[in-house]
């Protein structure tokens, strides 16, 4: 062949390849409202980025009519490109090709641009559509999934790793993903769980749903598989650039500093009468999280779950930083398994990529109940403890309010080496509340007495003034000041400059053993 032979040969195969299942497979696709692999890559990358690799691989097994379909790429697209100029790994499934199924050749392709990934400390995005593993080819296509969880693992600290859900994503597959940093499932059109509804119905007799089984809500909320629901394809890949805006490359890098437009003396007055005189009453920690960091910068992961915590990315001065808080306004605030759970998590991410953390304090403990400790809440919280004190970031807290028990100690006090530590004049750290410590206290004194409630009242008092202040806790030092909410922001851009810098020596060990 002579050279313009040649290259029409190439350009009709690259043509070729394009086409992945084919022009019914992929109207197929769009029928669902699925977009196409290479379509989701083209929305998820800067125009004209994407440089694609081993587009020409194929399967190698002829069983159960495999033959006939061959394709080349396979059933899923590698590459690299950038986001907002920065450079990430991607690899999309193409349900196309035998429904994006994962053979040998998927997990070649994948394993290699993940092992790339590594290499160069870029992000790695995986856009996920697929039936599950190819059976047809057996135990190969089991391989490729223990070979891609390895991986995962040998990944996980050392770049971001997300998985988009576009798809179902069933059986031993969901694992990928469940090793990964974050998951974001679309509204409708995704699924996770391990066995499927006529599976359960065979095994157990329960009646189940795709939907009620797995979809992006459930997991969201109840599970907690989910970090993100997007309402649909174009929202989960607009998500999926708007989180990697907050985080770094690599374990290395700096995350991404933007030029700060908010002035880092604002002093937000309605901050100074956010929290309620009354202790029993609710406010919504948000709000300070909104008035007190740049503005518009707060991006929460894990909204659905866990209510009574709120984590996530924002930005302190156009730096990065990680954001964890007690939430009064469900539950008072309080820890439960699934609260211990979310935060030990975040902590340990934002430690692994040297993000650095503020903490806000308002719970009064535990949850109590059977059902909590029955669900291990003691190795659940331990969770928390560990994280906080394992994580060599710096570390800010401020109390907002109350701050009892186990819980003033779990949530990055003083000595699990919380740097530095700032308290709100309506801060009340304490073993636990007034109210329950004179009933235990006075309780035969009280009962002696011949106007018991005027008395509880009086004891209430001085036992808040002795104990329960922040100015108690300052002047033992586990508090480093006491400070208006106003002046918070100003006071932690301050602090996270000083710690700029921090350096920490662990003892030297292979690992911890956190109590999972």
């Amino acid at each position: 062949m002579n050279p313009n032979e040649l290259n029409e040969t190439l350009l009709r195969r690259r043509e070729a390849v394009r086409q992945g299942g084919g022009a019914q497979a992929i109207e197929r696709q769009h029928t669902k409202g699925k977009l196409t692999a290479r379509e989701r890559i083209d929305r998820l990358l800067d125009a004209g980025s994407f440089q694609e690799v081993d587009p020409y691989v194929t399967h190698r097994h002829t069983a159960f009519g495999l033959d006939e379909k061959r394709v080349p790429g396979d059933s899923v697209v590698v590459g690299f490109g950038r986001v907002d100029g920065r450079k990430v790994a991607v690899a999309s499934q193409d349900f196309t090709v035998i429904g994006g199924s994962f053979s040998e050749a998927q997990a070649q392709k994948v394993c290699k641009v993940l092992d790339l990934a590594v290499g160069a400390g870029v992000p790695f995005v995986a856009l996920n559509d697929s039936v599950g593993a190819r059976i047809q080819e057996g135990v190969w296509s089991l391989a490729g999934y223990s070979e891609l969880f390895w991986r995962n693992t040998q990944a996980s600290g050392v770049i971001p790793q997300i998985s988009v859900m576009l798809g179902p994503c069933a059986g031993g597959s969901v694992y990928s993903p469940g090793l990964t940093d974050f998951i974001i499932m679309t509204e409708a059109l995704s699924h996770m769980f391990i066995t499927g509804p006529e599976v359960i119905k065979t095994v157990t007799g329960e009646e189940v749903d795709f939907e009620t089984l797995g979809g992006a809500h459930t997991h969201a909320a109840i599970s907690g598989v989910a970090h993100f629901v997007a309402a649909d394809e174009t929202d989960a890949l607009a998500t999926t650039r708007k989180l990697l805006g907050y985080l770094p490359s690599n374990n290395v890098d700096p995350a991404p500093r933007v030029t700060p437009t908010d002035d880092p003396n604002r002093a937000d007055p309605a901050l100074d009468a956010l929290v309620p005189p009354d202790g029993s009453l609710p406010y919504n920690i948000r709000d300070a999280i909104d008035r007190i960091f740049d503005l518009g910068s707060f991006f929460e992961v894990h909204a659905g779950f866990a209510p009574n915590a709120v984590v996530g990315f924002t930005r302190l001065h156009g730096e990065v930083v990680g954001v964890v808080a007690n939430q009064p306004a469900h539950v008072a605030g309080v820890l439960d398994i699934d609260a211990s759970d979310k935060i030990a998590r975040f902590v340990r991410f934002c430690d692994a990529f040297s993000i650095s953390l503020v903490t806000f304090i308002d719970c009064p403990g535990f949850m109590p109940g059977t059902v909590q400790e029955h669900g291990g809440i003691i190795r659940h919280g331990a969770k928390i403890v560990y994280a906080y004190s394992e994580a060599t970031v710096p570390k800010l807290a401020v109390v907002t309010r109350k701050a009892y028990g186990g819980a003033y100690i779990v949530m990055s006090s003083k000595y699990i080496r919380t740097d530095l530590v700032y308290a709100w004049p309506t801060a009340e750290i304490a073993v636990m509340g007034a109210e329950g410590a004179v009933n235990i206290l006075y309780r035969k004194q009280l009962e002696r007495e011949a106007d018991p409630e005027a008395v509880r009242t009086q004891f209430i008092a001085e036992f808040k003034e002795q104990f329960g202040s922040p100015y108690a806790a300052a002047a033992s030092g586990h508090v480093d000041d006491v400070i208006l909410p106003s002046e918070t922001r100003a006071r932690l851009i301050a602090a996270l400059d000083f710690l700029r810098d921090k350096q920490a020596a662990p003892l030297p060990k292979k690992h911890g053993c956190m109590p999972l």
